[in-house]
């Protein structure tokens, strides 16, 4: 009797633990499905991660992306969830990250291009002290073009580190209308060059 009671509490556990996987997006079919109309773009536009964008990691099998928070242009709290519909290039910075300073102007470049109603460059500053030097710096470094986001208590930086999408700064994630994660890329980058706008152009076909 009692060994019957342990088997059967046992596979009690192990549904539960499955369901729990497929909710949490670890490999179940509810992630999959989720996200299958941005595998066949993955396939599109995976071979076009050359050159200054080589270094991309473009996942075989996307996954929703992790539905991060953080402040709005008038201090309003924003999520991805606000977003689902476009294409975002969330990247995350801050003003003592050099190579974030350098790559700023070509985030800024991108957003001309191609911001509008289908994309737009969401960028996340993660500085924790002396925070009026994040607009000075946007204006010192001629930034006109994109949003001011940010995140003083630093939350979606330990998120997505704990998520193994984070490592440093600067670091972007390129997600999809369905909120699906399609590419991230650790370190700095000319996101104005012709290769990152082909390859954002096809990231945000329908």
């Amino acid at each position: 009797m009692t060994r019957k009671l342990l088997m059967g509490t046992g596979a009690i556990m192990l549904a539960s633990a499955a369901v729990l996987y497929g909710i949490m997006g670890g490999g179940g079919k509810e992630a999959s499905t989720a996200c299958a109309s941005s595998a066949r773009t993955v396939e599109r536009f995976a071979p076009l991660a050359t050159g200054g964008l080589a270094a991309m990691t473009i996942p075989k099998s996307p996954r929703p992306a992790i539905d991060v928070t953080f402040d709005g242009p008038n201090g309003e709290k924003k999520s991805l969830a606000d977003f689902r519909g476009k294409t975002i290039l969330l990247n995350l910075w801050a003003t003592w990250c050099i190579p974030c300073r350098e790559e700023m102007p070509a985030l800024d470049r991108l957003q001309g291009k191609l911001g509008g109603n289908d994309f737009e460059v969401v960028a996340v500053s993660i500085d924790t002290a002396r925070l009026e030097k994040r607009k000075t710096f946007l204006d010192e470094a001629g930034i006109k073009k994109l949003a001011f986001y940010a995140d003083p208590s630093a939350d979606i930086f330990q998120r997505l580190k704990r998520a193994a999408k984070v490592t440093g700064l600067p670091t972007t994630l390129l997600i999809d209308p369905e909120g699906c994660e399609i590419g991230v890329l650790a370190g700095p980058a000319d996101w104005a060059s012709d290769e990152a706008i082909h390859l954002i152009s096809i990231g945000k076909a329908k």
